[in-house]
């Protein structure tokens, strides 16, 4: 038996009684419940079929996301997510490079390492080394003027925790970035990559060892022991390659606005709702969201 989700974003009224009624009979659902009018609705189908796909090509259309899951208790004890492009709308080290006048060949690395086209620790050593110089007080500027927070996020984070889960921000970004957005945020612990300064200057290097897709799964793997949980008890969100490995031995492993290589490989792909719609998946209904 598996559980289906419709989607929309907030105040669209895409998804219509009307619409639900129609998806529902021709997907021969079960027990239809909303969790939220006109934004979340979910049923039970028996098994998945090619015409689901089909189905989920058309409500795509129309910015409506279709998320089918195994039916299962969905509530997890343990947020994992991505920083950048995820629980942000900017990659950290693009913007940055951006104010210190290598943004457009930074981009271009960026872009080939987040579409798995290039290897994520050779990737990040060379977009690093050319920041060689530049003043570490612009991360400054960076985080007042260019990082924006995706919508949803700290609803998300706050109804997690007020449930009793751990949330943790892994990042193969830098901690410069994550400490003061992880804190913003409410995330109960942080994850990233150091890069190395030197009297107010970067020197072009980052700190060893660098955190990428394997210390992801390593950091997953670590929470999970500690808390004396299970991988299914896991929640994970990213974008990038560097983020597949955790997505797949989570729980629910949600591909969030995701590269096309990952929104490829990953059953949860979510492109047009906000963070807070993860909740949805879990089976929290709107009424049970914590405002912030």
């Amino acid at each position: 038996m598996y559980s289906v989700i419709l989607l929309c974003t907030s105040g669209t009224e895409t998804l219509s009684q009307k619409l639900v009624n129609s998806v529902y009979s021709s997907m021969d659902g079960q027990n239809l419940s909303w969790l939220c009018d006109d934004e979340a609705v979910c049923f039970d189908v028996e098994k998945k079929s090619t015409t689901h796909y089909e189905i989920w090509s058309q409500l795509q259309r129309i910015k409506i996301d279709m998320v089918f899951q195994k039916k299962e208790n969905h509530f997890k004890s343990l947020l994992l997510a991505d920083m950048d492009s995820t629980m942000i709308e900017q990659e950290c080290i693009d913007e940055l490079a951006d104010m210190c006048g290598v943004g457009g060949e930074v981009k271009k690395i960026t872009t080939r390492a987040m579409n798995g086209e290039l290897g994520f620790h050779d990737a990040l050593n060379e977009r690093v080394s050319l920041l060689a110089q530049c003043p570490s007080s612009v991360v400054e500027q960076v985080l007042e003027k260019r990082i924006t927070l995706r919508s949803g996020g700290k609803t998300l984070v706050s109804t997690m925790k007020a449930n009793g889960a751990y949330t943790a921000l892994v990042s193969g970004g830098f901690t410069a970035f994550s400490i003061p957005i992880g804190i913003n945020l409410g995330f109960d612990e942080q994850n990233a990559n150091i890069l190395v300064e030197e009297n107010g200057v970067f020197t072009g290097k980052v700190a060893e060892p660098i955190l990428g897709k394997n210390e992801k799964v390593n950091q997953l793997n670590r929470l999970v022991k500690e808390r004396g949980l299970m991988h299914s008890d896991v929640l994970a969100v990213g974008d990038g390659a560097n983020d597949l490995e955790m997505l797949e031995i989570a729980g629910i492993g949600v591909a969030m606005h995701a590269k096309p290589i990952v929104a490829e490989k990953c059953d949860i792909v979510i492109n047009h709702c906000d963070l807070s719609s993860l909740l949805y998946l879990q089976g929290y209904k709107k009424e049970d969201f914590v405002s912030t």
